[in-house]
């Protein structure tokens, strides 16, 4: 499988100085689910970590119910414990930039200066790197790709998105949410939007009562043979 891409690819936006890592807490062990056997779904939440972010993980915890948050590395650096509390909970953690430029308006100084100082920033408050990036926006390039591979990281977008950012009501977007999900699906939300946050126990709950298990972007991808600077999902067409 190739990484390169052979014209920009443009997924429509709904849209840290290292340092010694902290001594943290050891990670919560992941039961292990197989997603060739069981419906699995995974929410995603890009731009975090918001001040609600806490109230989120007490959802996800009661729901025992897993979910990845890519990072800007800004909030990481304002937020730490957020952070922490996400690894040692066993949620995922991606990079989305550091201040959230458009990656292909940028040159590759400022990608991979984007990149690393989210990395640091994350590897600081958590004692983890990350290993998957979404770009900005979902907007990549030949030149980003080639930065994740530089970065070991697949570029990981989304099947759908809730359009939180777009109607912030509740009911909209516990509607638009449902109107997107399939076997696999990798949802795109935003734990900076309250009314996503506040949608999440009645979105949860439907979503396992039609026997879906709520998992991290990693188990979704782990049968796909992704190579860094590759991109998962692709527009129907594409090919990396």
């Amino acid at each position: 499988m190739s990484r390169h891409f052979t014209s920009l690819l443009a997924i429509a936006a709904v849209a840290v100085i290292a340092a010694p890592a902290p001594a943290v807490a050891a990670p919560k062990e992941k039961k292990e689910v197989d997603c060739t056997q069981v419906k699995c779904l995974a929410l995603t939440f890009d731009d975090g970590p918001s001040k609600y972010a806490g109230k989120l993980l007490d959802i996800l915890k009661k729901h025992d119910a897993k979910a990845t948050f890519f990072l800007q590395g800004q909030y990481v650096k304002s937020r730490p414990s957020f952070v922490k509390r996400m690894v040692k909970e066993g949620h995922g953690i991606g990079n989305h930039s550091y201040s959230h430029p458009d990656f292909t308006k940028a040159d590759a100084g400022k990608i991979r200066s984007e990149i690393k100082k989210t990395n640091d920033a994350i590897k600081k408050a958590a004692g983890v790197e990350p290993k998957l990036l979404r770009p900005p926006y979902g907007l990549s390039d030949l030149q980003v790709s080639d930065i994740a591979a530089e970065f070991g990281m697949p570029i990981v977008l989304w099947t759908g998105g809730s359009r939180d950012w777009e109607s912030r009501d509740v009911e909209k977007i516990k509607k638009q949410t449902m109107s997107v999900v399939k076997g696999d699906a990798i949802i795109l939300m935003h734990d900076w939007v309250k009314q996503t946050v506040d949608a999440m126990p009645a979105i949860i709950k439907t979503l396992q009562r039609n026997g879906y298990h709520l998992v991290t972007v990693d188990d979704i991808i782990k049968h796909q043979d992704l190579k860094p600077g590759d991109a998962f999902p692709l527009p129907e067409g594409w090919e990396n």
